[in-house]
């Protein structure tokens, strides 16, 4: 990771070595980055495994970069694969489960 007090960026080479191994039947995140303005947190999940319905009050962008999970979106159910994209509004109801092993990446704004 690049950063210095007299940088304007922050850069990360490796987005995924953020992410320490996922075991078995587990769920891991690691905050990354935030600020007054964004917090963005890396999730990985095991095959199986499931954040289970729930909401934030701040809009959310979830990026699918590895796995294949299965989305609902209020009562909207679909699938993510590497590079779905997906905003939400605050209040929407949501839940994700892991087809197999997920790499997610979530953006609080």
């Amino acid at each position: 990771m690049t950063t210095a007090a007299d940088t304007p960026f922050i850069c990360i080479d490796d987005l995924l070595a953020q992410l320490p191994d996922i075991p078995p039947d587990s769920i891991v995140s690691r905050t990354f980055y935030g600020d007054d303005r964004v917090k963005a947190i890396l999730f990985g999940f095991a095959a199986g495994q499931e954040l289970s319905e729930h909401t934030a009050a701040r809009p959310a962008i979830l990026h699918f970069l590895q796995g294949h999970a299965r989305l609902t979106l209020g009562s909207h159910a679909t699938t993510a694969d590497p590079g779905a994209w997906v905003h939400m509004q605050p209040g929407l109801s949501h839940s994700v489960f892991a087809e197999t092993t997920v790499v997610m990446l979530l953006y609080l704004v």
